[in-house]
């Protein structure tokens, strides 16, 4: 009966693993991510969930002859910043799949 030790301590390590990944997302829930673009003209301010916080625009970029340039502008930092949550979440959570084939875990 040594398999049934194995598997409660699979089980136990498996708990850890999930703890470890909760506090992990929950961590990159508080972080803030700036994307700009224009060259810090616009910038946008993700959290780690990908919730966009603030959208910061200098007033010098707002013209009102060229909407659609500000537009772009804010759409570019956007991107940046989610590109950004991204490469971070990434990093943050594949330290718990290296290793381990889970297709879809996320």
């Amino acid at each position: 009966m040594r398999g049934m030790g194995n598997m409660q301590n699979m089980m136990k390590q498996m708990q850890k693993m999930q703890k470890k990944m909760a506090d992990a997302q929950e961590k990159l829930g508080e972080e803030r991510i700036e994307g700009t673009a224009g060259g810090g003209m616009v910038s946008v301010i993700v959290s780690g969930h990908k919730e966009v916080l603030e959208v910061n625009i200098k007033e010098e970029v707002v013209d009102p002859e060229d909407i659609e340039m500000l537009q772009d502008l804010v759409l570019a930092a956007t991107n940046d910043a989610l590109k950004k949550a991204d490469e971070l979440t990434n990093n943050t959570m594949g330290q718990f799949t290296k290793g381990m084939n889970l297709p879809g875990m996320f």
